[in-house]
């Protein structure tokens, strides 16, 4: 018996729960179709080896918006998250290191190391930053204007722009400058000291397969300084009970009120009947049927992968072919038997509980970038490791600890000849010995790792070319063009579908922004077209 629903969400990460629950609170009969065991997307903690847990994917908090926060009362469910003492420790080659974070006379301190220029600039900086990220946060969730809708998109453009034209001359070069400039030239313009640029540059590269000195990168920079932690702007901490706690307080909340999830249950096709989307069919022959049909997967997965090309439009097909996806990102978590001991800063301290990143100057980042283009990836690669276990004991047995290595910079397809299911493993010995140059004895004390490739991400967590932004967050794709222009306010080509992933504005993180975005256009459709007609 084919069952029927106000709305079908293909999908059951965070957007998709965050999507289901304000469209359930309208009193919308909803079912998640999730293709994995467990809900939560590329957001889940598991255990990868006999007592040791992590966040598998997704790793640290920011960017959750607050307001979706509070609406789902998550905090009164058990949500909890622990800023970082300092944001990130980069070892440098010269032996030193640099700590950012944990306040601005501590971080000018750690900067007058290298630079006396460079610790009197930062507080102008961090205010020049702050003023471009508070109109990012203003647009957070407001839904990008929909180019063809005549009047009414000309009136919302105006609406938005209206905060950067309220800005003076000097920050609105500041925001020209962040949206368009590569990150080195944008940082070239603040700071003399290379350790100082490269503890910014590497917000540039993260999910992003690029070099800090292509164009539009600075963007990626501000991307990752738009989010808060406990109403600390800017700020980055450990979610207790890693981010499947997140997204499992989600599914309870949305569960109590009356949501259906189903594990297990990949979908095939997006249904279209008559040029509108009625449903949809399981791997398993099943077909639910649903008002509305809201995809929390990428682009490049919904209209490749999901739908007949006869349902779409020619152009728009030609033009999702062209959407760039492919953020450079390979992914592993270790089990350790002891925490890694810095040569630069022996012993037990605030760096182990902060981002500890190896990617001690924009050349180097430059560097790995080219080498991922010539070779697949770099023998120096660019690396993120966290350590949760450092606050959250819950995750791995007494004495013994998790890391996260969050890498960059690994070709989302290898060069001719060559696969990720064959290379994977050496990629993994390159990450373990560019930690171990640093931390004699790390590669010692490696009992277990989990491994995911940029072909791991997309077969697990249908990430198409490991692209934990569900596509390129460049110029061209971003706002009312995220991800095609005429289609940028979260409505698909066809009537009745929906778009509530990171594919959307304001594009990839744990930000639930593009849920709680997509559920207001859905129940705006309903208001003005009556019940089910939507937008196409």
């Amino acid at each position: 018996m084919t069952k029927s629903y106000d709305a079908v969400i293909i999908g059951g990460g965070h957007n998709g729960l965050v999507c289901a629950f304000y469209l359930a609170r309208a009193g919308y009969k909803v079912r998640i179709l999730e293709r994995r065991a467990v809900v939560g997307g590329a957001a889940v903690t598991e255990e990868f080896y006999p007592g040791f847990r992590n966040s598998t994917a997704s790793y640290t908090v920011s960017l959750l918006n607050p307001k979706v926060i509070r609406d789902m009362q998550l905090t009164d469910h058990g949500y909890r998250v622990i800023e970082r003492p300092i944001s990130n420790f980069l070892p440098q080659p010269d032996g030193g290191y640099l700590k950012l974070g944990g306040g601005l006379e501590k971080t000018q301190a750690e900067f007058a190391k290298f630079s006396a220029r460079d610790a009197e600039a930062l507080p102008a900086y961090y205010a020049a930053l702050e003023v471009v990220a508070d109109v990012l946060r203003d647009l957070v969730l407001k839904s990008p204007p929909n180019v063809g809708e005549g009047l009414t998109m000309i009136v919302e453009a105006l609406k938005q722009g209206r905060r950067v034209a309220g800005l003076g001359l000097e920050q609105q070069r500041d925001v020209l400058d962040l949206f368009t400039k590569s990150a080195r030239s944008f940082l070239d313009g603040w700071f003399e000291s290379d350790a100082v640029k490269a503890a910014f540059g590497f917000d540039a590269v993260v999910g992003n397969y690029a070099s800090p000195d292509t164009p539009g990168s600075a963007y990626v920079l501000l991307h990752h300084v738009f989010g808060e932690v406990n109403g600390k702007k800017g700020a980055w901490g450990h979610s207790v009970g890693g981010m499947g706690a997140i997204t499992q307080i989600m599914a309870k909340v949305v569960t109590a009120m009356g949501v259906e999830i189903s594990l297990e249950a990949p979908v095939e096709t997006v249904l279209v009947d008559g040029g509108r989307a009625v449903g949809v069919r399981l791997e398993s022959g099943e077909e639910v049927m649903g008002g509305a049909v809201i995809a929390n997967v990428g682009p490049k997965l919904l209209y490749e992968r999901m739908m007949d090309p006869s349902d779409l439009p020619a152009d728009f097909t030609k033009r999702v072919k062209a959407f760039k996806a492919g953020s450079g990102t390979f992914r592993m978590n270790v089990a350790l038997s002891a925490l890694p001991d810095f040569t630069c800063l022996p012993g037990v301290g605030e760096h182990h509980q902060s981002g500890i990143i190896i990617a001690p100057t924009l050349d180097y980042m430059d560097r790995a970038f080219m080498d991922a283009k010539r070779d697949g990836w770099s023998k120096a690669p660019i690396v993120e490791m966290l350590i949760p276990s450092t606050i959250d004991d819950t995750l791995a047995p007494a004495g013994c600890h998790v890391a996260s290595l969050f890498c960059q910079q690994f070709a989302p397809e290898l060069p001719v000849g060559r696969s990720w299911d064959e290379e994977r493993e050496t990629a993994a010995d390159d990450i373990i010995a560019t930690v171990e140059a640093q931390a004699p004895g790390f590669a010692r004390s490696v009992i277990a790792r989990q491994i995911h490739s940029p072909l791991d991400l997309e077969r697990k967590f249908g990430l198409v070319g490991g692209d934990i932004m569900h596509g390129n967050l460049t110029l061209d794709q971003m706002w009312a063009a995220r991800p095609v222009l005429g289609h940028g306010a979260y409505r698909g080509p066809v009537k009745g579908l929906y778009m509530c992933g990171a594919g959307t504005h304001p594009g990839g993180g744990v930000t639930g922004a593009p849920g709680h975005n997509a559920a207001r256009e859905v129940m705006k459709d309903k208001a003005i077209f009556g019940k089910w007609r939507g937008r196409g």
